[in-house]
């Protein structure tokens, strides 16, 4: 089942990669079901805030009408950042899966995991879902820019 959201997520990515951005997907799921959805738009948006977790928490608080997001399982391609643990954090989502792993700016255990810290509210943590999918998409988005640069 993971699979196919994880599948999901890495549409997303590529659509962002499609308009620029860095390849990261995100859906949220409550009881089977997408509630939520994002890709990176920071460029689009000019917003350091614009991640696709933070884009997919936002959907998901508007489509359930609470910031709470109990019982909600999220998925995303690449590890979650500082600023997106956080707000998954505090929206008190259940589960976090992720593809490849972030040892630049990752808080899931690439850098620091946040998720293992006494907060009142600590999601699981299930990491290398699709990984090399996942890496792949990034790694093809970031070949791309370094020929681009080259010319």
């Amino acid at each position: 089942m993971e699979e196919i959201f994880m599948r999901q997520a890495l549409e997303l990515a590529q659509e962002a990669a499609a308009a620029g951005e860095v390849p990261v997907g995100c859906v949220i799921v409550r009881e089977g079901v997408v509630v939520g959805c994002g890709r990176n738009r920071r460029e689009e948006r000019q917003s350091v805030a614009s991640h696709a977790e933070m884009e997919a928490i936002r959907q998901a608080n508007q489509a359930l009408g609470t910031w709470r997001l109990d019982g909600c399982e999220l998925y995303v391609t690449l590890e979650p950042c500082p600023m997106c643990a956080g707000a998954i954090l505090n929206a008190r989502i259940q589960r976090v899966w992720y593809g490849a792993r972030d040892r630049v700016f990752g808080a899931c255990g690439g850098v620091v995991n946040l998720f293992m810290e006494d907060f009142p509210h600590v999601p699981a943590l299930v990491g290398g879902i699709m990984e090399e999918e996942c890496r792949a998409v990034l790694s093809d988005f970031f070949s791309s820019l370094r020929r681009r640069e080259k010319i």
